[in-house]
């Protein structure tokens, strides 16, 4: 903000220089034009023939006619040279302002960056959580956790059926029950 605001300074300075010059410039082409005007009008009051007047106005309207290309020169140069400086002073302050822009877009990068990364792994985060919602933050299941008792009821199932295999196959003489002995 600070590299738009003084390149925009600078850049009025230069144009209200000009707009300065060009009016300095108009204020002397009047007054050189009604200063020759006046000698003009005082040969004319002057002259006491008609003749007389006619060649003091014809002679007064060549330095008029040279004055005016010289104005129209002037402005040509105040117009080049305000071309020129306008262009210096858009030639200084670019290199600061890409180098204002080029920190901010860099800024604006890493922070943008940061972000998506914190999103992400939020977003993780919750898809670990949606899919196993009895998760502990330890990885222990929480069917499995507790006082063990899950764990204790199915090593006990396990126990008696393998007891009941046990006692079935003494009774038949390692025979599977069901079966007919021949």
């Amino acid at each position: 903000m600070d590299a738009q605001t003084a390149f925009l300074n600078d850049m009025s300075k230069s144009m209200f220089r000009s707009f300065q010059q060009m009016c300095d410039l108009n204020i002397q082409l009047v007054q050189t034009l009604v200063e020759e005007s006046t000698l003009a009008s005082q040969q004319v009051l002057t002259a006491d023939r008609q003749s007389e007047m006619l060649t003091a106005a014809a002679a007064r309207a060549q330095p008029t006619t040279e004055k005016l290309r010289a104005y129209q020169q002037h402005i040509s140069r105040l117009a080049a040279d305000s071309q020129v400086e306008l262009a210096r002073v858009t030639e200084q302050h670019v290199q600061n302002t890409t180098r204002t822009a080029r920190a901010l877009v860099d800024e604006v990068a890493r922070t943008t960056a940061e972000e998506a990364e914190r999103t992400i792994r939020n977003q993780q985060e919750a898809m670990r959580n949606a899919s196993d919602p009895f998760a502990r933050p330890n990885g222990e299941s929480k069917a499995s956790g507790g006082n063990g008792e899950a764990r204790n009821g199915q090593q006990g199932a396990q126990q008696g059926g393998q007891q009941a295999m046990h006692a079935g196959q003494g009774g038949q003489g390692g025979r599977p029950a069901g079966s007919a002995a021949h």
